[in-house]
């Protein structure tokens, strides 16, 4: 593949002379000639003169415009070469998709280890407990029956917060934009959303998008101490095209090993870019955009 780029190259630079050179010579042909020609003093070489300060002037705001497709045809990727580039990139992105599905995993097992599994484990020895007791001791007994109950209650609420970690309700019976609504809603700050009213996209796409504003909306909240927020969907030829803006402190950029930086490589799994404008002082703009046919 580096052989083929370095021909094409090779084969730009002994084409281009000829092809856009040619043309984009016009013009300082055409200053040589008005200097040359308005410095004698016969009336033939002046007219030469004016003719070349005429076509110089003409012909410079277009002379290099040939360059720019004699370079699109000549460099431009062959089709191999796209195929092979493409073929890395998804390479890549099937890489960053493995190991974010691998975090997940793990973070899912974690969550219902060190939460929901540990408090059913309790609950079942104090409903062991509990039946040990009911005829030696029924006030203690029901007393861990209540305990029991409290702890049923508290590990069936962490169950629906490690669903809607995983896949909203929201998002599945109601849709991206009342998802994204319902979202604005719990930040801790005044959220403006606009939106396109007749958005539909695959569930995918959607759980991508929501949970890439969720990431969003809780960075400006932890690092940016912002007073307000605004989130806008829109489309754009095809694309979804979400935008974020905080009026925070600012200062957000992309490191490596960072959440935005996560973010990016999930996006890129759906041909998705995302563009951050964050100087310091505010405002923090970030721009998602996923080519969507289902738009």
């Amino acid at each position: 593949m580096e052989g083929s780029r370095v021909w094409r190259d090779v084969r730009f630079t002994g084409i281009v002379p000829f092809a856009a050179g040619v043309v984009a010579s016009v013009p300082p042909a055409g200053v040589v000639a008005a200097v040359l020609g308005l410095g004698q003093s016969g009336l033939a070489a002046r007219l030469v003169g004016v003719l070349g300060l005429v076509v110089a002037i003409a012909t410079a705001p277009y002379a290099w415009r040939l360059l720019v497709p004699v370079a699109v045809r000549f460099l431009r990727p062959s089709r191999a070469m796209a195929m092979t580039e493409r073929v890395e990139e998804l390479t890549a992105q099937r890489a960053d998709a493995t190991v974010a599905q691998a975090a997940e995993i793990r973070r899912i097992e974690r969550d219902l280890h060190d939460g929901a599994q540990a408090r059913l484990v309790a609950l079942g020895l104090a409903l062991a407990t509990a039946e040990k007791l009911m005829e030696t001791d029924p006030d203690q007994a029901k007393a861990l029956m209540r305990e029991a109950r409290g702890g049923a209650a508290a590990s069936l609420a962490e169950l629906r917060e490690l669903v809607k970690g995983i896949s909203p309700p929201v998002l599945n019976e109601r849709g991206l934009v009342d998802a994204v609504r319902a979202l604005a809603l719990d930040v801790p700050l005044h959220v403006a959303v606009s939106a396109y009213a007749d958005l539909r996209l695959d569930p995918p796409i959607e759980a991508a998008v929501y949970f890439g504003v969720a990431e969003l909306l809780t960075n400006a909240v932890r690092h940016a101490q912002p007073s307000r927020a605004r989130i806008s969907l829109s489309r754009d030829d095809g694309d979804l095209v979400v935008e974020v803006e905080d009026d925070g402190r600012g200062g957000a950029n992309v490191r490596a090993d960072g959440g935005l930086a996560g973010l990016r490589r999930r996006l890129a799994v759906f041909d998705g870019t995302l563009e951050i404008t964050s100087p310091l002082g505010g405002p923090t703009r970030v721009r998602m955009a996923l080519p969507c046919d289902s738009l």
